[in-house]
This record gives C-alpha cells, sequence and structure tokens, in this order.
C-alpha cells in the first residue's frame, strides 16, 4: 500500500499543476497518468497546433503577401512534413519539462490506468498489468475529455480523421472538409488553407464559432471566405463515402443538398468527459446527464474527499480553466481561502487567422440576462500598429452596463487579440469600470491601443474613429 496525502488521477495542465500546488503547501503527492504526462494539450493538442499556426502564418505570407513587404523569389517550396516535426520537438521540450517538475516537487508519477476502489483508495494498472494501490485522504480526477464521433460517419484515421491525426500526418490534404467550426476546426481550417489546401467548412449552426459574439462570426466568415474557403453554415453532413483517393461528402445545406468530392475530411465537433471505468458511480459521485462530474466552486464533489478539475467537470474545455481549477483545488485541500472559481473571468481564445479571443458575456446574452447594454468599439484599420503589421482586419468590442459601466464582456478578432485579453479579465476582476480603462494610458503604438479606443468609444467620446 503507497499511501499518500493527494492522489491525483491525470497529469494534463489540470492534473500536474494542481499536484505541484499541493506538494508546495507540503503535501505529500501522487500523480497517475495512463499514457503522456503533459496530457492532450502537451501532446497532441493545444501546444502543436499553435506551433503548426506559427508555421502557417509565415506560409500564408509567403504564398499570398511577399510582393506586399518586397520579397520576391522563384520556386517557393513549403514543406509541410518539416512543420509537424517542429511541432513534435516544440510538444517533446514542454512534455520533458512537465518530467523534471514532477521530480523537483518530489511528486511520485505512476503510469497506468487508475480506478477508484474505494473513497480513498486507487488501484492502479500498468501496460504490463501490474496492479499498484495508492490510499489518500484526497482524490482529484483530472481525466480530461476524448473525441467525440458522429454515429453516421466512421473514422478510418487516414480519410476520415480526428485531430489526432491531423496534428500527428505529416502530408498535407490538397482539399479538405471540415465538420465542425469552433476552435478546432477554424485553427485546422486556418493551418491547411495558409498551405494552399482547398477548404470547406460545415457547421450546423446558423454562423460559425457559434459561441462566439455575432459580430466575431461575420467578421471571420468574411475574413475565410477572402481566403479562399468554402463555407455552409445551418447544414448538416448527411454521409460520408470513402474511396480510392478521395472522399463523396454530402451536405444538406439551406439552398439544397450538395455533393463535394475532397481528399480528407475532419470531424471537429467537439469532446465527451473521460468517466468510464473510473469507479465513480461505484464511489457514489454524481455525474451530469452528459457524464461530466458535478462539483462546487472549489471542485469538490458530492462525495467527501473527491475532487474534480478540468475537462472532465464540463465547465469550460480549455487548459487554462484546467489549470485554474487545479489550483483553486490544490488550496482548498490545503485548508487555505482561495477565490473561487468564476466562469465570467475566463479568457477564451482562438488562434486562427485572424484570432479571436473573448471573455465574459456577449451583448446578446448581456441583454438576455437584462442588462441595459451599451457597447464600445474600435476596428483595427485605424490602429497604427495593425497597419504597420500589414494585418488590420478586425476589431475590438467591449459590453458594458449602461447603468455602472460595469464591463460585462468583451469580443476581439484581429491580430494576436489573444494577448490583450488579461487587460479585460483583470479590470473585470477588480471591478474596475469601462472609464478607469478608458483614463488607462497605453503605449504608441500598439494593438492595446483598440482596447483603450473601444472604451473611450462606449463612453461616447472615441478620439480616432
Amino acid at each position: 500500500m503507497n499511501e499518500f496525502d493527494v492522489v491525483i488521477i491525470g497529469a494534463g495542465p489540470g492534473g500536474y499543476v494542481c499536484a505541484i500546488r499541493a506538494a508546495q503547501l507540503g503535501k505529500k503527492v501522487a500523480i497517475v497518468e495512463k499514457q503522456f504526462l503533459g496530457g492532450i494539450c502537451l501532446n497532441v493538442g493545444c501546444i502543436p497546433t499553435k506551433t503548426l499556426l506559427s508555421n502557417a502564418a509565415l506560409a500564408h505570407t509567403l504564398r499570398e503577401r511577399s510582393k506586399e513587404f518586397g520579397v520576391s523569389f522563384d520556386n517557393l517550396t513549403l514543406d509541410y512534413s518539416a512543420a509537424v516535426k517542429r511541432s513534435r520537438t516544440v510538444s517533446d521540450r514542454l512534455v520533458k519539462g512537465v518530467g523534471f517538475l514532477m521530480k523537483k516537487n518530489n511528486i511520485a508519477v505512476f503510469m497506468g490506468n487508475a480506478k477508484l476502489k474505494t473513497r480513498d483508495t486507487v488501484e492502479v494498472k500498468d501496460a504490463a498489468g501490474k496492479t499498484e494501490t495508492l490510499k489518500a485522504k484526497d482524490i482529484v480526477i483530472a481525466t480530461g475529455s476524448h473525441f467525440a464521433s458522429l454515429p453516421n460517419i466512421p473514422v478510418d484515421g487516414k480519410q476520415v480523421i480526428t485531430f489526432w491525426e491531423a496534428i500527428l500526418q505529416e502530408s498535407l490534404p490538397k482539399s479538405v472538409l471540415i465538420i465542425g467550426s469552433g476552435a478546432m476546426g477554424v485553427e485546422f481550417a486556418t493551418v491547411w488553407n495558409s498551405y494552399g489546401s482547398q477548404v470547406t467548412l460545415v457547421e450546423m449552426l446558423p454562423r460559425i464559432v457559434p459561441l462566439e459574439d455575432e459580430e466575431i462570426s461575420t467578421e471571420l466568415t468574411r475574413s475565410f471566405k477572402k481566403r479562399g474557403m468554402q463555407i455552409f453554415t445551418g447544414s448538416k453532413v448527411s454521409s460520408v463515402k470513402p474511396d480510392k483517393g478521395k472522399v463523396t461528402v454530402m451536405v444538406d445545406a439551406p439552398d439544397g443538398q450538395k455533393t463535394i468530392e475532397v481528399e480528407q475530411v475532419l470531424i471537429a465537433t467537439g469532446f465527451r468527459p473521460n468517466t468510464e471505468d473510473l469507479g465513480l458511480k461505484e464511489a457514489g459521485v454524481t455525474l451530469t446527464e452528459r457524464g461530466f462530474i458535478q462539483v462546487d466552486d472549489y471542485s469538490a464533489t458530492n462525495v467527501q474527499g473527491v475532487w474534480a478539475i478540468g475537462d472532465v467537470t464540463g465547465k469550460l474545455l480549455l487548459a487554462h480553466v484546467a489549470s485554474s481549477m487545479g489550483i483553486i483545488c490544490a488550496e482548498k485541500m490545503a485548508g487555505l481561502d482561495p477565490e473561487p472559481f468564476d466562469i465570467n473571468l475566463i479568457p477564451r481564445a482562438t488562434y486562427c487567422e485572424p484570432q479571436v479571443g473573448s471573455f465574459g458575456m456577449s451583448e446578446a446574452q448581456a441583454k438576455e440576462k437584462g442588462f441595459t447594454v451599451k457597447t464600445g468599439k474600435f476596428n483595427f484599420q485605424a490602429n497604427g500598429k495593425a497597419l504597420g503589421l500589414g494585418n488590420y482586419s478586425g476589431f475590438v468590442k467591449v459590453i458594458v452596463d449602461a447603468k455602472y459601466g460595469e464591463i460585462l464582456g468583451g469580443a476581439m478578432i484581429g491580430e494576436s487579440v489573444s494577448e490583450l485579453l488579461p487587460e479585460f479579465t483583470l479590470a473585470r476582476r477588480n471591478e474596475l469600470t469601462i472609464e478607469q480603462i478608458a483614463n488607462n494610458v497605453h503605449a504608441h503604438p500598439t494593438l492595446s491601443e483598440a482596447i483603450q479606443e473601444a472604451a473611450e468609444d462606449a463612453l461616447g467620446r472615441a478620439i480616432q474613429q
């Protein structure tokens, strides 16, 4: 019997961060991981995709905009396989870093499948079938989520693929149809389009990136169509038929059925929680109808001493959400009094081109909740830094409570807007008003000036537009 203060199941951005914070607070910690340290994010998710997107931005500039920057060449060659290999190098480096952090913080690592045997006991079975039993006062479930398949579309890993194959394959599809236009769908659309692939996006809901502010969807649709992508919204894929060298896809669109032939189909329709075969029901842990683990604002489940963080809770399926929940959970287990998890303070970023960033409520959501709303907006085409960068599509929009000047939400689309989000969320966390953002001096020329200008616009005193 291996005895610990805390046992964490899952070593992704939630699990390993929770383990480190618990160890910092004097806990004896063990972490169990069935596949690889760093989880999906570091290995086949956030990190490799952002590396591919970095390569894609350069590829797009060289293919489409080199003359604008005074660059000329003959016989441009783009090696997509080199981009994939670079993404693996970056990923491997970070994964090794997680292993180093486990050793540095004296965290015991067990590789294998974990299952709750009782409220305070975990059984771990490794690849060879050997089992070990871990006992702890507190157990944290951080098992993440997995690809959500579509019942009528079988995945073969070659012509019909998931994010996993998309990230690892070194060949560039000449044409691809992407089912789903959430973050995964639009990010891969950006990568492949930048290298010259013919990209078609199919979204069942009325607009792409449907969870974002409506104006964001409109602007991204305009940008994607300008780059030559074909987009079907309010549409459903009724059949996918792989054949030698091609896939025939039937799309039920608002104006009739379409037949589209492509080299590959990517299913990017979302994720489901990894809650199966963990012994949760046997331990009495309450799950939602969709299979997510129910937790309070400190990540405690209904069972004393059992906690859950990250994707498996269904709060927001984002790596930084998992990490934040992990820290709150560790501090609560240690008897501290951390701030509760607040979904309204979470920044959301999508790294397509142009990037999308948001937090809090959209304009429509704020109105639905009964707020009297005013908005401020500033277009990047009037921002000197964006013009200098040669990438000035998009805007910053802020949603404000008209009565008190409270910042309710923000929506941005444009060059590197993911880097602008912390100013908004920090202001919201500290209950600053829109006037305080407007009065804060921003360096010139910077992209962040667009935040100040949007705030000025919300107050009816815009300077640059």
